[in-house]
């Protein structure tokens, strides 16, 4: 039996990885799992029961056994970004793109079939498993989601690292920290290389007396051995880069002031801001992907990683003790995927403007781009327009459709200068000099209208800001000259549209009349979803639309058919009731759709929507 012995009650065990058995009395917990050889060699090991697995990353040598933990009934604690890779890789497998393919990420090397998991283990802090209290950290690299656990045993801690390193200074797969294809970022192709740096440099923080890998011997001078490796991935990295790479500034120096109670996050994609109140708490103005090294291939759940470095640095260079509120300037992933993660380590509020609101919320109810994964609870809506108090500051709340139609500004003043806050809205650019080109930056699928940016462009000129701090850019110094020159093309734009697009018929610029809400609904069989359809005349005179509910064979809709009077150009809103049959097989996305005809004109199936039986 192949075990070793690392500190009183901690054992390894070998197996096609190091599966680590911490022994409470007759009971013990596990990180990771290998092949589950390791239930057979129990009564060896002094052990009557596994209480519970906690997994360090969804690689298939680590977690190939695991239906064997799961039919025994020991609990499984999985990284949170990677729980669908383990608890719902069979998905993953049937919807993971091989034609034409750019995802390199190691994404596939992952269990055959999946593993129903207890839940996932709660980052940045510290929860009792079994007889030991152990405290989960962050430590992208290896993948993107793998975690590392920190457990002291008989006063010394102890690092359970996964495939962080590989023995004194090496890793075990280079391959692995590839996350994208080579392509314009500084860190492209290097972005679990750097991230496997910057983790490493963090784990050093905590003082570890030992680094425990999946492969390789036992850490026991990390100091040295994260000084090796980061000495050789530095070079590595910075053969791609036309300036040497800095991860000691990403770590120490996050925030750069804009005013002195107004800081940038210069590591973030997007760029959050933190104002800073003189009670020591803090309001973020969005928060997406915190320390970023370059966003990895792919889109499903597993791609994405929010981290919270940025916030220990507001605690330590800057006397704050608490994020207090997070405000989104728009519902888009990389503004607002790390709001839940400050809600549950800080217990940081989200406040969002109404109209924001319900897209956070429920993703799934809308059929949008760039949305986040899972639901943001609002703590306090705010109105579209108005006021809202947060310690000594007045914060204005404005709509500002554009980039998208869930978009807000917020002025306020900082250090006696008048500032807003933009979003994507625009690129904050220009010069009078000439040069790069203002970007007015609308997406149609975000449902930008024709006149967003003349509207925008009045608001910025009645408000009158002195700063203008945006989602992507440098904070702007903002003059006449640049208001008149955003009216300016703002009218230019929406003449253009007015040019080019129909005149006899005016679906706006996203070019559909209908849409249906919820966009992605998952009913049992017998089951009932109840629809809104959106519609809009495209005419300037009043007229009747008729509309049509289309459904899968066998499945009913009350009514079948609606009719809405119009006024020109009204948007109006009408429901249906979809019946799914009692004895419907279970069937992913389903198409619905809304048939139109306005008037004389038919328009046919101008919206659907997703319906997935479960």
């Amino acid at each position: 039996m192949p075990v070793t012995r690392i500190a009183d009650d901690v054992l390894r065990y070998e197996d096609t990885c190091h599966v680590y058995v911490l022994k409470s009395g007759r009971e013990a917990v596990l990180i990771d799992f290998g092949d589950g050889r390791v239930l057979d060699d129990l009564s060896d090991l002094g052990v009557d029961r596994i209480t519970d697995v906690l997994v360090t990353h969804h690689h298939r040598d680590q977690v190939q056994g695991l239906h064997r933990a799961a039919r025994a009934g020991i609990r499984i604690w999985v990284p949170p970004v990677e729980r669908d890779l383990i608890e719902s890789v069979d998905e993953h497998w049937r919807t993971r793109p091989l034609d034409n393919d750019y995802d390199v990420r190691q994404d596939r090397f992952s269990l055959l079939n999946q593993v129903p998991v207890s839940g996932t283990v709660a980052e940045y802090r510290t929860i009792r498993y079994g007889g030991y209290d152990i405290h989960t950290l962050p430590l992208p690299g290896h993948t993107v989601g793998s975690v590392g656990y920190l457990v002291t045993v008989g006063g010394r801690r102890l690092a359970f690292t996964g495939d962080l390193v590989h023995g004194e200074g090496r890793l075990w797969s280079l391959a692995a920290t590839q996350w994208a294809y080579t392509g314009f970022h500084p860190n492209a192709g290097m972005e679990g290389a750097a991230a496997t740096v910057l983790s490493c440099l963090q784990l050093l923080d905590h003082e570890p007396a030992m680094l425990l890998p999946s492969h390789g011997q036992p850490v026991t001078d990390p100091p040295a051995a994260v000084a090796r490796l980061r000495t050789h991935l530095q070079e590595l990295i910075d053969m791609r880069r036309a300036t040497p790479w800095e991860p000691e500034r990403l770590l120490t120096h996050p925030w750069k002031p804009v005013t002195p109670h107004l800081l940038r996050n210069t590591t973030s994609m997007a760029n959050s801001y933190a104002l800073l109140s003189d009670s020591g708490t803090a309001l973020l103005i969005d928060f997406g992907f915190d320390l970023t090294t370059g966003l990895p291939g792919g889109h499903d759940r597993s791609s994405r990683r929010p981290l919270l470095a940025s916030v220990e640095a507001l605690r330590r260079d800057h006397g704050i003790d608490r994020v207090e509120v997070a405000l989104p300037t728009h519902y888009h992933d990389d503004h607002v995927a790390g709001f839940n993660l400050l809600r549950e380590v800080h217990g940081t509020e989200v406040w969002s403007p109404g109209h924001i609101a319900p897209v956070l919320a429920a993703p799934t109810r809308w059929d949008l781009p760039c949305l986040w994964y899972d639901p943001i609870p609002v703590d306090r809506v705010l109105p579209d327009a108005g006021a809202v108090r947060w310690r000594e500051y007045e914060i204005g709340v404005h709509e500002l459709p554009g980039h998208t139609l869930y978009a807000a500004a917020y002025s306020f003043v900082a250090d006696g200068r008048r500032v807003i806050a933009t979003g994507d809205q625009q690129n904050t650019a220009w010069s009078p000099e000439g040069g790069q080109p203002e970007l007015l930056n609308y997406q149609y699928r975000n449902r930008f209208r024709i006149d967003d940016f003349v509207r925008s462009a009045e608001l910025y000129r009645r408000l009158r800001p002195e700063l203008m701090i945006s989602g992507h850019w440098f904070p702007y110094e903002v003059t006449d000259g640049y208001l008149d020159m955003l009216l300016e093309q703002g009218e230019r734009l929406a003449r253009l549209h007015r040019e080019i697009l129909p005149r006899e018929v005016d679906f706006e610029a996203e070019g559909f009349g209908a849409r249906i809400s919820p966009y992605r609904s998952t009913p049992a069989p017998g089951g009932t979803v109840e629809l809104t359809v959106e519609v809009r005349n495209p005419f300037p005179e009043a007229e009747l639309a008729l509309l049509q509910l289309v459904v899968p064979p066998g499945w009913d809709a009350e009514p079948p058919v609606r009719e809405v009077k119009l006024a020109g150009r009204e948007v109006a809103e009408t429901r249906f009731a979809l019946r799914v049959p009692r004895h419907a097989p279970a069937a992913e996305r389903m198409r619905v759709a809304v048939d139109m005809t306005v008037g004389r004109m038919a328009f046919g199936q101008q919206a659907e929507a997703l319906v997935s039986v479960r």
